[in-house]
């Protein structure tokens, strides 16, 4: 019974509303938001941008032999943590870039090396490190692997691997033919994931035992796909990115049934 509410929840969308855009030029991988800041991503460039006036307040850019494509950030502790890989390169690498939050001054680089996928979001939740490695069907794909084998894992503190989840086929058939492109953990203890190209966010649920994430809701958005991040200052605000247009937006989610 409880496996029939929740397919029949997850076929249902559910719609965020839009509250409104801010232009960035660099809004082409993803938004973070925290340290009284927005964080627009490009393949290998970062704007800090003031959330209330949409002024550029700083911007970095990387050298493209090292900095080959960053996906995605989250702000934590004054810092700016971005997921990173060589895509779309052969054999997939990944790495994790951090940069000072005010002045994106590159601080550090973690190597993740080779194995799950192409790391392409990064979040901090409950005292651990949760990492989404994509598999492409196409271009950036590895022979052998598919969209199937995108792969959610949690690591301790130090990085280092404790437990490992895949996709249901549910959203893995709205991922296809590429993968998950964002992702976040929400305050009602859901992780939220966007696909590479849908107007969708999927929220999904650590299962009780097994290895496939629980598929519990479907939110229609008005952008998509790519990374997204929470509002900082207010609970269930959502901004993601309007690759097309190269603008930040910021949408109402609305609350989900566990």
């Amino acid at each position: 019974m409880i496996g029939f509410l929740l397919a029949l929840t997850a076929a249902v969308p559910l719609v965020a509303q839009e509250v409104r855009r801010l232009p960035a030029e660099d809004a082409r991988q993803g938004v973070a938001s925290g340290d009284g800041a927005l964080f627009a991503i490009d393949n290998r460039a970062i704007a800090r941008i003031d959330p209330a006036s949409g002024r550029l307040l700083a911007r970095w850019e990387g050298d493209p032999a090292h900095f080959k494509h960053l996906n995605s950030c989250i702000v934590r502790a004054r810092a700016l943590i971005c997921a990173g890989s060589n895509y779309p390169d052969l054999p997939m690498a990944s790495r994790i870039e951090t940069f000072d939050a005010r002045t994106l001054a590159h601080r550090d680089t973690r190597e993740m090396g080779e194995g799950h996928g192409s790391l392409t979001w990064v979040d901090w939740h409950e005292g651990a490190w949760w990492a989404c490695y994509a598999n492409y069907d196409g271009r950036g794909g590895q022979p052998g692997r598919d969209h199937r084998q995108t792969t959610l894992v949690r690591y301790d503190m130090r990085f280092r691997e404790a437990a490992r989840w895949t996709f249901p086929e549910s959203v893995l058939d709205r991922f296809a033919p590429r993968s998950s492109s964002g992702g976040a953990w929400g305050d009602d203890g859901l992780l939220y994931v966007t696909g590479h190209d849908r107007p969708e966010l999927y929220a999904l649920r650590i299962p009780a035992s097994g290895t496939v994430l629980e598929h519990v809701a479907t939110i229609a958005l008005p952008t998509d796909g790519q990374a997204i991040g929470w509002d900082a200052a207010r609970s269930r605000m959502l901004w993601s990115i309007e690759r097309k247009t190269h603008e930040l937006v910021l949408s109402k989610v609305p609350s989900v049934t566990p």
